[in-house]
């Protein structure tokens, strides 16, 4: 393994990303709040990286698959580190808060430590949000666009490292201008939202930092009741509209810019959108009987709690963890499905779930029929037995850090709701679970060493499980 390959990568990501951080010092002016000690670390965090890299300037990068591994998954917590200091500077918070509170941000779980975001600087509710949308789309696929520049050939390995078992359609003869042309979508859609939320009634601020958790499919807010503090519905339905949005694979909006929207008929899509119409219907339904709303307002929250567990973004307009055990599980069957692969969303995604279903039917009539010979299709193309297989091993991987983490929290002393509804929040990014780790509440009373624990875990779901285990088999540090 070339450590320099590696070395030179997290510069060349962490001069952009320190970069982009000064825009919060743009902020902090704005609304006169106090910003030498980020100025100061910002400064720091941009010079130890140009550094790093003017080192590493004469050096080639010949990225091997290896490499791209370690490279992702050193990013992510170097990454939680920087994103955390200016949260230990600025609010009163242990460090292993502000580690979680930064690798929430950029895995875009959205789960949080902060009992009154309210009462925090502009300066930090941007930073959160920022880094929220940085994460959305993936640091990785900047680093891919910039990896480009300097080579070539080598980018490709490290996208699919942060992807595992997503396949990358390339829509430009080069990967480079592919993830830059996703960054153009990923923009255009950000500042679509963030006018419609402006021409609703939001201010400027919020309406820029909602967007950047929206479409990063997040969840981060500027207000302690989410988006329960605006009771317009314009506001409540873009939302709804654009966090669907994001948990539509990005190569299908990136298609309709070329004016070709069959990436809007895949099977995923299709079933992503049935579930979401029926758990919305359903859980109108229930809601209407336990509140006594009227069938509108019961249908306006329960399509945007829908969205909002299904792409893993964990937004609230009310408090979902108080109504009836029936609605919970129907959120509960949402908050297990996520978006579309190549989404911003986490979770386990739908192409999955289609995946295993088509398998499992096909060996049912194989029982029936052992002569016979069955092929799952996926939009009329038969699937590898690599697919398959890599399929069902990363939901085995997933249910089984789920149950790791569940059993963590469970013995931390905590109840079982809370336990298990908070591993699926940590491990899918969605952010909020039930009870204690409520969309009410949040993830303040863990220890800090539950902290870093979780943390872990919101990475390990992040990376879709085989990136961060592979680490742990002997073969990685052999040759491959």
């Amino acid at each position: 393994m070339n450590y320099k390959n590696v070395a030179k990568i997290l510069s060349l990501i962490g001069v952009t990303v320190s970069a982009i951080f000064f825009l919060d010092i743009f902020v902090a002016v704005i609304y006169k709040e106090e910003y030498i000690k980020f100025l100061l670390f910002d400064a720091m965090f941009f010079a130890g990286n140009l550094a790093v890299w003017v080192w590493l300037k004469s050096h080639e990068i010949n990225l091997k698959i290896k490499e791209s591994i370690l490279v992702v998954n050193l990013l992510w917590i170097l990454l939680g580190i920087g994103g955390a200091i200016p949260l230990f500077l600025y609010t009163d918070i242990s460090f292993a808060a502000s580690f979680f509170e930064a690798v929430s941000g950029f895995t875009t779980t959205g789960a949080t430590v902060y009992t009154d975001v309210e009462s925090l600087p502009h300066l930090i509710l941007f930073h959160r949000s920022l880094i929220h949308w940085l994460g959305g789309l993936g640091v990785i696929v900047l680093g891919v666009g910039l990896l480009s520049v300097i080579n070539p050939t080598g980018s490709l390995s490290l996208f699919k490292a942060e992807a595992t078992g997503v396949t990358l359609e390339k829509m430009t003869p080069k990967i480079k201008d592919t993830a830059l042309r996703l960054w153009m979508v990923y923009l255009i859609l950000t500042l679509t939202d963030m006018f419609l939320l402006k021409l609703f009634g939001m201010d400027w601020f919020d309406a820029l930092n909602h967007a950047f958790s929206t479409i990063s499919t997040g969840g981060f807010s500027t207000k302690n009741s989410s988006l329960g503090y605006f009771s317009n519905d314009g506001i409540i339905w873009s939302t709804t509209i654009f966090m669907m949005l994001s948990g539509i694979n990005f190569l299908a909006h990136l298609k309709l810019y070329y004016k070709d929207s069959s990436g809007y008929k895949t099977e995923e899509v299709k079933w992503y959108v049935a579930i979401f119409v029926v758990l919305s219907l359903i859980l109108s339904l229930v809601h209407v009987d336990i509140s006594g709303d009227t069938f509108y307002d019961a249908f306006k929250h329960s399509s945007f709690t829908i969205a909002s567990v299904m792409t893993t973004t964990g937004f609230a307009t009310i408090d979902y963890g108080s109504w009836s055990h029936l609605a919970i599980a129907v959120i509960f069957v949402g908050l297990l499905m996520g978006g579309n692969a190549g989404s911003t969303a986490g979770g386990i995604k739908i192409i999955r779930y289609v995946i295993i279903f088509k398998t499992l039917a096909s060996e049912l009539k194989r029982v029936l029929h052992p002569s016979m010979i069955i092929s799952v299709f996926i939009d009329g193309v038969k699937q590898k037995e690599r697919i398959l297989s890599s399929t069902f091993g990363f939901f085995t991987l997933f249910m089984m850090t789920v149950a790791v983490v569940t059993v963590y929290i469970y013995a931390r002393g905590y109840d079982a709701m809370s336990a298990i509804s908070g591993a699926f929040a940590v491990v899918g990014n969605v952010g909020p679970g039930f009870s204690l780790v409520g969309p009410a509440d949040n993830f303040s009373f863990f220890s800090d060493f539950d902290k870093i624990f979780l943390s872990i875990a919101m990475i390990v779901g992040r990376l879709e499980c085989y990136t961060v285990f592979v680490l742990l088999s002997s073969s990685f540090w052999k040759k491959f």
